[in-house]
């Protein structure tokens, strides 16, 4: 039987690229044009980037070349993943003694000689846990057999998960709520004989600040209003919009994650209108703005995948519709900045299977309850 010989460069790669992919969740990305580089991304980690380079930088001028190169990957990954900043752990493997290494703006250059300066060096570099997992015990085929099956373990683990978010489901919630919403203009239609003013509105269920801060029954009105409009061409638009942006969310999150999003999103829409609003106000398109928050929400999860989608649609979309409120009379714009930050909330509570962590949702259940606690005080005890 042949045995595999390996040299110290490709078994140090091997053994920080299991490291980083099965313990720290980087996940490999490709980089055009490079060689013998591995580039590898977590925009949860530590270092959004880490980058493993085992060329030989042999004097200074080749080092300033290659911190050109980083920088040049990571405005194309910035502009990617629609990221402000981002940092990057740049390991070298194979460095001249006389080539000194400045500190540099976002590019944390290591020098890594062997296995033991592997494990001190980038123990200190916020990964301290590399020195207990890092393998270590095996060479040659083992190594590599080792290596493989743990990042394939790992790889199918993941693609698990993004098949079940992505894979296309039977929309039903979305069908329901826009059914319930055309059943409520036609019964709000005949019963004010096709007079939807202000006040047969009030009658259905609508939303206004000095009912609802009386309390009582009054309260459900920050529910009801979201299923009634004032119009046909209103409904028209708000329940094109639903099936639109509805299909995407509740697709992405499932049915029970979906109601609760469009739930907190037209109670939270509702109590801001409550706060800015002085009229009677109706429609969906409070809820609407608040799955538009979670759509947000989940793409910037999701913006390795998803970024030019979160950058070419969502954000100039929610960015058009709040310019539009705000130039456009009649449009209670105060429900759609309280439904888009619901949205968003609720959707981190709830959380995304495989890319929300625990400390995120306690966060984001912590800042949701104390938003909407206030301004259910400044609705009801002002």
């Amino acid at each position: 039987m042949s045995t595999i010989v390996m040299n110290k460069k490709d078994e140090i790669i091997m053994r920080l690229v299991h490291y980083f992919v099965t313990e720290q969740n980087y996940t490999p990305i490709v980089v055009n044009g490079v060689k013998d580089e591995i580039w590898l991304e977590n925009q949860d980690g530590p270092y959004k980037i880490v980058r493993i380079n085992a060329n030989y930088i042999h004097n200074e001028e080749q080092y300033k070349f290659d911190v050109f190169k980083i920088n040049n990957v990571m405005r194309q990954i910035k502009k990617k993943t629609v990221s402000f900043s981002m940092n990057t752990l740049n390991i070298l493997l194979d460095v001249n003694d006389n080539v000194k290494i400045p500190t540099q703006k976002n590019i944390n250059s290591v020098v890594v000689k062997n296995l033991k300066d592997a494990k001190k060096k980038l123990k200190g570099e916020s990964f301290p846990d590399i020195d207990l997992k890092l393998l270590d015990e095996s060479s040659g085929m083992d190594l590599i057999l080792n290596v493989t099956k743990d990042i394939n373990e790992k790889t199918e683990k993941e693609n698990k998960v993004y098949e079940s978010t992505f894979k296309p489901k039977k929309i039903i919630v979305t069908n329901i709520i826009i059914s319930i919403c055309i059943v409520a203009f036609f019964i709000t239609f005949i019963g004010s004989s096709g007079k939807l003013d202000a006040l047969s509105l009030l009658k259905y269920g609508a939303n206004y600040a000095p009912l609802v801060s009386s309390g009582g029954i009054n309260i459900f009105r920050l529910v009801t209003s979201a299923f009634l409009h004032g119009g046909f061409l209103h409904l028209l638009f708000n329940m094109y919009a639903l099936f639109i942006i509805g299909t995407q969310v509740e697709n992405y999150v499932g049915k029970g994650k979906f109601i609760a999003i469009y739930l907190i999103s037209a109670i939270s829409g509702n109590l801001m209108s409550c706060i800015f609003g002085s009229s009677v106000s109706v429609g969906a398109s409070g809820a609407i703005f608040g799955l538009l928050g979670a759509l947000l929400y989940f793409g910037y999860h999701y913006r390795l995948y998803l970024g030019s989608v979160l950058k070419n649609q969502i954000i100039p979309l929610i960015a058009l519709n709040l310019i539009l409120g705000f130039i456009m009379s009649g449009v209670d714009n105060a429900a759609h900045i309280g439904g888009l930050i619901g949205g968003y909330l609720s959707m981190m509570v709830l959380g995304i299977n495989g890319k929300t962590n625990k400390t995120d949702r306690v966060n984001g259940c912590i800042v949701l309850t104390i938003y909407l606690a206030f301004l259910s005080y400044v609705v009801f005890f002002r």
